[in-house]
């Protein structure tokens, strides 16, 4: 059934009305220089300061290689030559970039994102609007001060995601929003004129000082953020802290039987390797905000480089709620999830992007999760996985019996499942507690498992199947007849949540106002 396009009278800034004409567009001017300009500068330079004299005897065979090269060139008269030959290989670079540029192009439709490059070898990359996964938009320092930033459409597959890099700042942000309003069903934009600017210095200063979130693109009250000391707790309570402290053991331990200080060389890599992580996971995490916008959930982080993607509704298959022991006392959990595209960019700690929330307490959990999946936490639900994340008894989940102590001896309590609306929920692990929560319309199967020893307790393994990540939703142990009843439910569920979702047109049923 073909979809009726939907007019809804929003305001699109000119340059961006531009690029999404259908027609062929180029990239920022200083695509070439971000791509890989600065490095080829810094290796020419390296060479002409290490490694003149060989150059220069590769091409004067009469060089001497014990005498300068600029005396050289002086007493021989052949200044102008010398320069000649520096302009034609800068001339022969610029033009190289400047082809590269040139061929570099792309255009946006109705129906797609499409991106032409390569001089020799031609590419050609589509992303299909209503397939989009998420748009990440990164800008680097060095970046940010030509006022460029590159946007990266998130496609379902390996390696199939679309990179435009650079796009003006500027027009970043709003090229997405325009981008993900066409994805979400809503079609037609009123074009606006475009908006009066200053002068080049005062809108790189107004960029780099600009807030991570712009305020008028998610509600204050929708937005988490970090809290300073429990940023600087995970970060000192983590497992790279554990791993640090066993290391400086072992090297004094080392130390004093042996009375050798020769190993404290070996352990100084280390340190320097530590300290670095430390330093970056704060330094981009400074700024790590969650935040709820009509067109998803966006998270953003970073200081001198930033990095935020938006996430559109149904895009996140399966959801972790995760606590180590060492975060018990304090109440800090950390939300992953499982996705269908990986963005090329790294997370705060340079952790795959599929890391949510770092950190947060339960109220930070509960929104963050009211906001990954509005149409499917209520009350009940909310309830639900509160119990699931904390409590360790009869709380409405259907968990283990007593006799899968033999398997699961310290988390058999904990170890339970419970269908609540929109939502199937697995909670388990009582040293590292775990809850999983798959939302139904995302289920792509279900299956049971049984082995000779599972047999012979009557119990079974369950696993929800979705797409594949970090997060594998499974739970042992669980009593036989039970997991039947589960298998049965579930598959129904499933197929009549499947029928229902819109979510891959989460704005399809907006009307002009």
């Amino acid at each position: 059934m073909i979809e009726p396009e939907i007019s809804v009278p929003v305001s699109v800034p000119a340059v961006v009305a531009r690029l999404t004409d259908g027609e062929w567009h180029r990239l920022h001017p200083a695509t070439p220089l971000l791509k890989g300009g600065f490095a080829l500068i810094v290796v020419l330079g390296y060479v002409v300061s290490n490694l003149r004299e060989r150059v220069l005897g590769m091409f004067l065979p009469r060089f001497n290689d014990g005498g300068d090269p600029v005396d050289y060139v002086v007493s021989h008269g052949i200044i102008l030559q010398v320069l000649a030959a520096v302009a034609g290989l800068l001339i022969l670079l610029i033009g190289g970039f400047y082809v590269s540029w040139r061929m570099h192009t792309f255009r946006i439709t109705s129906e797609v994102v499409e991106v032409r490059s390569g001089i020799l070898i031609r590419t050609n990359r589509k992303a299909r609007l209503d397939r989009i996964q998420g748009i990440n938009i990164v800008r680097p320092f060095i970046a940010r001060l030509f006022g460029a930033a590159k946007l990266e459409i998130s496609q379902a597959g390996h390696d199939a995601n679309v990179h435009l890099s650079y796009l003006s700042s500027a027009a970043a942000d709003d090229l997405r929003q325009e981008i993900l309003r066409q994805a979400s069903g809503t079609r037609a934009a009123e074009r606006a004129a475009a908006a009066p600017v200053g002068t080049m210095l005062d809108r790189r200063v107004s960029e780099l000082l600009a807030p991570e979130l712009d305020p008028d693109a998610a509600p204050p009250e929708s937005v988490v953020k970090i809290h300073l000391g429990r940023l600087f707790g995970s970060i000192f309570l983590g497992t790279g802290t554990v791993i640090a402290v066993l290391v400086v053991i072992g090297a004094a331990i080392w130390i004093s039987v042996s009375g050798h200080l020769f190993v404290l060389f070996f352990a100084l890599p280390g340190i320097l390797g530590f300290g670095g992580y430390y330093v970056r996971r704060f330094s981009q995490s400074l700024r790590y905000t969650i935040a709820g916008t009509q067109d998803g959930v966006r998270v953003g982080f970073g200081l001198f480089s930033t990095s935020n993607e938006t996430l559109p509704p149904g895009r996140i298959h399966s959801i972790e709620v995760s606590q180590s022991l060492l975060w018990r006392p304090a109440g800090w959990w950390q939300i992953r999830v499982n996705r269908a595209s990986h963005t090329s960019s790294r997370g705060s700690a340079n952790q795959a992007n599929t890391t949510i929330l770092p950190v947060g307490n339960l109220a930070d959990v509960t929104a963050v999760l009211k906001l990954m999946l509005p149409d499917f936490i209520g009350e009940e639900t909310s309830a639900f996985i509160e119990s699931g994340m904390t409590s360790t008894g009869a709380d409405g989940f259907t968990n283990s019996p007593r006799r899968a102590a033999w398997l699961r001896p310290f988390s058999w309590r904990r170890n339970g499942f419970a269908i609540v609306s929109g939502s199937l929920l697995l909670r388990k692990g009582a040293i590292w507690r775990r809850l999983i929560i798959v939302p139904q319309p995302r289920l792509q199967s279900v299956g049971l498992h049984q082995g000779p020893l599972l047999r012979l307790l009557r119990l079974a393994s369950i696993q929800l199947h979705t797409v594949h990540g970090p997060i594998t939703a499974d739970l042992g142990a669980v009593d036989r007849d039970a997991a039947l009843a589960f298998f049965t439910e579930v598959a129904a569920v499933a197929v009549r949540a499947g029928q229902s979702d819109t979510s891959h047109r989460w704005r399809s049923g907006e009307l002009p106002a």
